[in-house]
């Protein structure tokens, strides 16, 4: 209750001008003790003359003070630039004095006037000590009275560098922040091992184990490194998410509040900081450009990737946006964001993009002049159950909304496809490649109208994505379950895929596939290990991992280009175009208009047959409809 008090109280009454009024005071004193020290600790010195000095300190002192500004800092938060400005302060005094001092010599004043240079320096060196002195116990006291809360956490910073060292400066000032580094910093420079900052120690990486967390009572470990790469991230934490420590991350210098470090921007490490692949910057102007005084329509603009087009999009000045989505609920939810955001001249649609006649209305009411279309079905496993509506959605909604591109004179239409459309094994990858194969033949056939493609893997936090499915299983206390131990996927931000699709609005003249350098393929028995970690649990012994078999449709790992396949480079080091080998257009315009004819009345082993004759290399794989490829391997024999 008492240390409350007291910090309320410092807190309520430490103001710039009390700590004026003490540091004049601490002046006099400082004056006096000069002549006390100068006199061998006594007082055998005309007392006279002090009283007439007094005054003429106190005057001086108070236009110092005044002018080096040294009483404005927050005192509990001391540094070397308030000691600096302590310095200054008492310089500006001590010049003023030598100053009286030459000019009562020069006009001969009283004798009284006169102050030995003796007493000068030594009152300079006392009055410096005081101020600073008194300011780092003013800290220390303060530090003190934060330092027993209950809420207090004891830290470990990763990094003693300049980045770590503003970490745990923020830290200090954050008193509310319940932070307190207790033991010091881990760095893997062996110079600074053993050393000291501000008398707080840097140790190894190697003597940080859990029986030094545990006695030392550490709650966090907070990675403070700039510019770290993710390799480096993810080794550091491998290290780190062991311990029964939670690991933190400081944001990179960029996102800070007003160039400075607040301590509540310290988030914890997230999966996605840890997928061993360097995020893709992409910053082009020509997005701006190509997108302003447009009409732009965004089709599946409630799905995940359909809304973060929707909150990039809607950042640049366009003439009008207008959001489809079949899902009522979801795009309320997007038009209610945009509402509160204050974006103006959009209009959210409940409508089918299978729907023709629907579709058409739209199209001849607002004349888009750029598409981002992102509605698909992309579930694998339910999709490899109902190939009907993957056929209707994937490839006849696709087929709808390009057709009418091409009628209406659309300027630009982005497909946003995947890479299970490479080499498929399931119905939504086949359903895919076929959208991206009929959307290939109209760029050829129609010129005025750009249609590309973009193609990348799996996204982080997306609708049905193994991280969100991690996370209530974590919560439920597990099991998690992967399909197989060794299966992979390329994984990438939800805002990285929409900026790429973005991206291949402004580039090239049509008929591209633009893919990502993904980096490396991660393990999903790896990310749910490293899930368990971060929540704080530990594998085996607090949740364990099950191996439920390949999905129907599910393959061990993904590809990002097809067999025939080439790659030619672009102005992006991190965007590839994929120069699909040549198909037929003739011939695939005339089956997936047979696919049309048959699919409304057709079953699903007819359907996926259909789709099989339109995508040669889509060959089943732990699914009902491999015996469809047996039975074409039998036909090839006889």
């Amino acid at each position: 209750m008492l240390r409350k008090k007291l910090q309320k109280l410092l807190d309520t009454h430490a103001s710039k001008w009390l700590v004026l009024v003490i540091d004049i005071g601490l002046a006099l004193v400082s004056f006096i003790g000069a002549y006390f020290i100068r006199f061998n600790a006594t007082f055998d010195f005309d007392t006279s003359r002090l009283k007439v000095q007094l005054p003429i300190v106190l005057v001086v002192s108070i236009i110092s003070f005044l002018v080096a500004g040294s009483y404005k800092g927050i005192i509990r938060h001391t540094g070397i630039r308030d000691a600096f400005n302590v310095f200054v302060a008492t310089t500006l005094i001590v010049v003023s004095l030598v100053v009286l001092v030459a000019l009562n010599a020069i006009l001969s004043l009283p004798k009284f006037f006169t102050i030995p240079i003796s007493i000068i320096i030594i009152y300079f060196f006392v009055v410096t000590f005081l101020l600073i002195m008194s300011r780092f116990v003013y800290k220390s006291f303060f530090e003190i009275l934060n330092t027993h809360h209950d809420s207090n956490k004891n830290v470990l910073i990763y990094g003693a560098g300049d980045s770590g060292i503003i970490t745990y400066s923020a830290l200090q000032r954050e008193t509310k922040s319940s932070y307190y580094i207790v033991k010091g910093f881990i760095d893997d420079d062996k110079s600074k091992v053993g050393k000291q900052i501000d008398r707080v120690k840097i140790y190894d990486i190697e003597h940080i184990n859990e029986r030094f967390v545990e006695k030392n009572n550490i709650s966090d470990i907070i990675i403070s490194i700039q510019n770290i790469s993710s390799s480096q991230l993810l080794g550091i934490t491998e290290l780190l998410i062991k311990l029964p420590v939670k690991v933190k991350i400081v944001p990179p210098v960029s996102k800070w509040i007003t160039g400075n470090l607040k301590a509540n921007q310290i988030k914890e490490v997230a999966i996605d900081d840890l997928l061993n692949r360097d995020p893709i910057n992409l910053s082009n102007p020509n997005v701006e450009r190509d997108v302003y005084n447009k009409v732009i329509l965004i089709t599946g603009a409630a799905g995940s990737i359909g809304s973060e087009i929707v909150r990039q999009v809607s950042q640049y000045k366009h003439k009008h946006l207008i959001l489809i989505d079949q899902a009522e609920s979801a795009i309320y939810d997007v038009q209610q964001e945009l509402i509160q955001n204050n974006v103006r001249n959009f209009t959210a649609l409940v409508s089918d993009v299978c729907d023709s006649k629907r579709i058409n209305e739209i199209f001849n009411l607002y004349s888009p002049d750029v598409i981002y279309h992102a509605a698909a079905y992309k579930h694998v496993p339910l999709m490899e159950e109902t190939p009907y509506e993957a056929v209707k959605v994937n490839v006849f909604g696709t087929k709808c909304i390009a057709d009418l591109a091409v009628e209406y004179g659309v300027e630009r239409f982005v497909m946003v496809s995947t890479d299970k459309a490479v080499n498929p094994t399931n119905v939504m990858g086949a359903t895919k490649r076929v959208a991206e194969m009929y959307v290939g033949c109209l760029s050829e056939n129609y010129r005025n109208t750009k249609f590309t493609i973009t193609r990348f893997g799996n996204v982080l936090g997306s609708n049905g994505s193994v991280i969100p499915l991690f996370k209530k299983q974590i919560a439920k206390g597990g099991p998690l379950t992967v399909t197989h131990e060794n299966i992979t996927r390329y994984f990438m931000t939800i805002p990285e895929a929409c900026k790429l699709v973005l991206e291949a609005g402004t580039m090239g003249e049509g008929g591209e596939i633009y893919i990502f350098d993904m980096g490396k393929s991660v393990k999903i028995f790896d990310i749910a290990k490293r899930m368990i970690y971060l929540s704080g649990l530990k594998y085996p012994e607090d949740i364990s991992i099950k191996v439920t078999g390949l999905r129907p449709g599910e393959k061990l790992y993904e590809e990002l280009l097809a067999d025939g396949e080439n790659t030619v480079s672009t102005y992006h080091e991190k965007i590839m175009i994929a120069k699909a080998k040549k198909i037929n257009c003739s011939q695939v315009r005339k089956e997936i208009l047979l696919l049309e004819e048959i699919y409304n009345h057709a079953d699903a082993t007819t359907i996926v047959s259909a789709l099989k004759n339109i995508v040669p290399e889509y060959i089943s794989n732990n699914s009902t409809f491999e015996k469809l490829d047996k039975l074409e391997n039998q036909q090839k024999i006889y």
